[in-house]
């Protein structure tokens, strides 16, 4: 059975915008920044993930909130695909149903994203191990 689900736990970035479509739908687009796990690289890592809602009561919710905010939020990964034909534009984006804001103290520090690595048996095999197997 196919699953498309969706669960993150990030801030917001920036200001939150609101777009009519030719349907006449507002399109609530925002995005989320997650902070990766740290894999023995110096630094922090983050993904800004582009989010939207066409739902009035999760866009209601975001709009209230402001940039660095704390959410969690669920839904579905979606690919739309817009433009004239010829030059059509591919776009990979979360469409959100749900939206639960968060305090700042609920979302992990970045020193209990760090895993330690994995036994031998369970770490990742070059894809040349796979040809290799009978």
């Amino acid at each position: 059975m196919d699953r498309n689900e969706v669960l993150l736990v990030g801030r917001l970035s920036a200001a939150v915008e609101d777009r009519r479509l030719p349907s006449g739908d507002i399109m609530t687009k925002w995005r989320l920044l997650v902070r990766r796990r740290k894999h023995g690289r110096v630094g922090s890592h983050t993904d800004s993930i582009p989010c939207v809602t066409f739902d009035p009561e999760a866009a209601e919710l975001v709009r209230n909130l402001k940039p660095r905010d704390a959410m969690e939020i669920t839904g579905a990964f979606r690919c739309r695909v817009y433009g004239p034909t010829g030059a059509k534009i591919w776009c990979y984006q979360v469409e959100v149903s749900t939206v639960r804001p968060l305090e700042a103290e609920l979302l992990p520090q970045a020193e209990s994203l760090a895993e330690p690595d994995p036994p031998e048996s369970l770490r990742p095999r070059p894809v040349a191990y796979l040809a290799d197997a009978s």
